[in-house]
């Protein structure tokens, strides 16, 4: 993508860049001759494991050193221009329309409850100071996770329970398909094992959304016993997960279980009335299967039918323009697996130009975060009007 006027698209205050460049310096340069050089509240960077996530975030707080610079590594990007891989995608926030703060919370592995409410109530508390005339009804949340912290549920009901109804949406950083390690971004700085709270205060209309395409089934799975620690199931109606799980989705051949199968048969859970999704990440070698998202001895797992993939995000496009108006973008938050689906059923060049028509910016994640859930196999996210 070349040279720009550095106008902000569509009235949404977001200015919008990706890079595909081989090198980082390359990539930065390409993505600092895209944005305004200034009078930004915040960058956002969305950073494939392909570049070395140190020297990138560097770089591009150096070129952008007056401005915070935020953002994570990705299991695929959702680009100006569909769906990607091997790039850098970047949303610059206008000072004009966006009023940003940001903490870091570092050392998941230690987290308390305590902690989460005590950063989300200091960062309110900031947020207020420099914007005194602040109506939270047009302040919304983003949260930014290491995706194989396994932290993220405490961390999000902690953060929610703080932010005296600021809605919040976020992802899970990604690693391609290593599931290796993955990394936040914060003051030029990589950390894994950490997470990011941002807070932003609008004069543009927005909402905040959750889509899923699954249905309850009526076979259900107990979990008998299982590793919590880990996310590991081990036994699934006292019987060997991986079997069992199979039988009830009806994948005839364990051995074929991979990403794919478990993208295309999530297992749900039914919280507060509503069903969300518990997806697979790999099988064991001893049968068992690892999760996700948290699990526990005792929790009830619904097999799960699929609805169209496309058209249950067209659904939600046209819920958010009847709420806002005419939406100019979408901060978007998608599971790695409804990718992983829609490649299995060849629609990923029909979900990606679905993405491009509707200006949807963002990246695949290992989960998503709605609320003070997290969750799997959804796509979450922000629309912003004009």
């Amino acid at each position: 993508m070349g040279q720009t006027d550095f106008r902000f698209s569509d009235a949404s205050g977001v200015a919008v860049a990706k890079s595909k460049a081989a090198t980082v310096d390359g990539a930065v340069a390409e993505l600092a001759a895209q944005l305004p050089p200034d009078d930004l509240a915040l960058i956002l960077v969305f950073l494939s494991p392909h570049y070395d996530p140190h020297h990138f975030i560097a770089e591009i707080s150096r070129q952008f050193d007056t401005t915070p610079v935020c953002g994570c590594t990705t299991a695929g990007e959702l680009a100006p221009d569909g769906w990607d891989e091997n790039s850098v995608v970047a949303l610059a926030f206008s000072r004009a329309d966006f009023t940003a703060v940001v903490r870091p919370i570092l050392n998941l592995d230690g987290f308390r409850v305590e902690d989460g409410r005590r950063i989300g109530g200091e960062l309110c508390h900031e947020l207020l100071r420099v914007t005194p005339q602040v109506d939270r009804g047009n302040s919304f949340g983003l949260v930014l996770i290491d995706g194989l912290c396994r932290r993220e549920e405490a961390v999000m009901s902690a953060i929610y329970a703080s932010l005296d109804d600021i809605p919040i949406v976020g992802g899970s950083a990604g690693d391609g398909l290593r599931f290796e390690k993955t990394w936040v971004f914060f003051e030029g700085n990589a950390y894994t094992n950490a997470a990011l709270l941002i807070l932003l205060n609008t004069s543009l209309p927005f909402r905040v959304f959750k889509c899923d395409n699954f249905e309850p089934m009526p076979q259900k799975m107990v979990v008998t016993e299982a590793d919590i620690e880990n996310r590991t199931v081990k036994e699934l109606n006292a019987e060997p997960a991986a079997e069992e799980y199979s039988r009830m989705v009806g994948i005839m051949d364990e051995a074929k279980l991979d990403p794919f199968s478990f993208a295309s048969h999530p297992v749900l859970v039914r919280v507060g009335g509503s069903y969300y999704a518990r997806s697979i990440q790999r099988v064991e070698p001893d049968g068992s299967l690892h999760f996700f998202c948290a699990i526990d001895e005792g929790m009830v797992l619904t097999a799960a039918t699929s609805r169209s993939l496309v058209g249950s995000t067209q659904d939600v496009f046209a819920q958010m323009q009847d709420q806002i108006g005419e939406v100019s973008l979408y901060i978007g938050f998608e599971c790695l697996l409804r990718r992983l689906d829609a490649e299995q059923h060849q629609l990923a060049r029909d979900m990606s130009e679905l993405y491009r028509q509707n200006r949807v910016v963002g990246f695949h994640t290992y989960g998503e975060q709605f609320g003070s859930m997290h969750v799997n196999q959804t796509f979450t996210g922000v629309a912003i009007g004009r």
